[in-house]
């Protein structure tokens, strides 16, 4: 109770007491007059009169005080239930009065930030529900291991039919959803993968992250479709190959005009001494046409793969003799069944873009392993990673960021893997770095 509350109270009820003794001497004074000698009885009488008097008037004095307290209790408890809709009256104008008026404009506060809270959640909601981004909202904590606390309408249309997926097991969704969801999931960090076969062929971005709330271990996941965004970004590709193909033709067929005029010049002149230097340069720049157009035609006429029985051990031995790399973990004692020039032309550009990538040579790693019926082939290294724009275009043709690339070297892996029933996923690495997986059936 603040100073001046306690001191009106004080000074009301002193009033109140030293008007009761004045009204009880008069009393006294009274009866002495009527019962002259019997002081006592004098006493008793104005006792009689006086104290149930004086209790009759404290309470109603301080009934109202009463009141306003259990008023002022009842609102702070609406106040802890989230009920700001209370307030608060007293028609005096005292101490009480400005406590009050304090506790009434803490209620007004109280109830406009509630309200703009409450308008900023459902702008939320409407934008979470609504984005084309599926967000699952995992508890990881010990308690209740994957439960599946928040689902988008986009979750809920991808892994869940519409269905509500609210208190579910993460566990029990994926056992319904695509392997190559799974598989993504399993392989920990943020990639690409695609889930279906041919025309109905659909490609996802996951992204994943971690942390606390309310003191529990939560995880984020976001799914977002880009086979649209892909297909779009394909179209762009191909007008930028067919330039980057009539600029180099252009490039080579413009000094091989010049040339083989200068050289029959020379011919009708009789001047022969610098006809082997002219037809050597035809022959340079012929050459390099073909090694540049065999480069595109490589990708485009990919022949079917001549599957072979190969052991790991000497296939990774051949490998590591035109690239370096570190084998992580043991290699499979069981052969495997693939085209050995394909695969290893595959390998070949994957252990390249890894050492281009800024990695230290040594943390370039190659990892050969089965699990659940698939061959699963990792190329590992601690180079700078993908970001998002990056990921989303990796595997397309001719998408390159190295400024003399042809963006041909993970697109001939990813046509290699589909060719022999398997798919390629990107995903960056706790720590740094890009791991490259290619899933083949067994």
């Amino acid at each position: 109770m603040r100073p001046s509350l306690r001191l009106s109270l004080i000074t009301r009820c002193s009033a109140l007491v030293g008007t009761l003794l004045v009204l009880g001497i008069l009393i006294a004074l009274g009866l002495d007059r009527l019962l002259p000698g019997r002081l006592v009885l004098v006493v008793a009488l104005s006792l009689a009169c006086v104290v149930p008097l004086a209790v009759i008037t404290m309470r109603a004095q301080i009934r109202p005080i009463l009141s306003l307290f259990r008023a002022l209790e009842g609102t702070v408890t609406s106040y802890k239930d989230g009920d700001f809709s209370f307030s608060l009256h007293w028609p005096q104008n005292d101490e009480l009065a400005d406590l009050v008026a304090a506790h009434n404009a803490l209620g007004n506060v109280l109830r406009e930030q509630r309200l703009a809270l409450v308008q900023r959640e459902l702008l939320l909601d409407t934008m979470v529900q609504n984005t084309p981004v599926a967000m699952l909202l995992v508890d990881d904590a010990a308690g209740s291991p994957g439960a599946i606390v928040y689902a988008n309408l986009s979750a809920r249309q991808m892994l869940g039919q519409g269905r509500k997926l609210e208190g579910q097991r993460l566990s029990e969704i994926l056992g319904q959803a695509s392997p190559a969801l799974v598989d993504a999931l399993a392989r920990g960090g943020d990639g690409l993968f695609s889930a279906g076969e041919g025309e109905e062929e659909e490609v996802y971005h996951l992204a994943r992250r971690s942390f606390s709330l309310n003191g529990r271990k939560h995880e984020l996941l976001l799914l977002r479709q880009l086979t649209h965004e892909l297909r779009r970004q394909e179209v762009q590709t191909w007008k930028k190959v067919i330039r980057v193909i009539s600029h180099e033709l252009n490039n080579s067929l413009a000094p091989l005009t010049s040339l083989a005029h200068s050289g029959a010049e020379l011919v009708r002149r009789g001047q022969t001494e610098r006809l082997p230097q002219i037809l050597e340069t035809i022959e340079e720049r012929t050459r390099h046409l073909e090694s540049f157009i065999l480069g595109y035609a490589r990708f485009a006429k990919l022949p079917s793969p001549r599957i072979e029985q190969c052991q790991w051990p000497a296939f990774v031995e051949r490998l590591a003799s035109q690239v370096a790399l570190t084998v992580a973990g043991a290699l499979p004692q069981e052969s495997a069944r693939f085209d050995p020039a394909q695969m290893e032309q595959a390998l070949l550009n994957l252990l390249k873009n890894a050492h281009e990538s800024g990695s230290p040579a040594g943390d370039v790693a190659l990892q050969v392993r089965q699990a659940h019926g698939t061959l699963r082939i990792e190329v590992m290294d601690r180079g700078q990673g993908m970001n998002d724009a990056v990921l989303t275009n990796a595997l397309v043709p001719f998408y390159s960021t190295k400024r003399s690339g042809t963006g041909l070297g993970l697109a001939l892996a990813r046509e290699i893997a589909e060719a022999h029933g398997g798919r390629i996923t990107l995903g960056n690495r706790d720590g740094g770095g890009l791991t490259v997986t290619m899933i083949l059936p067994v």
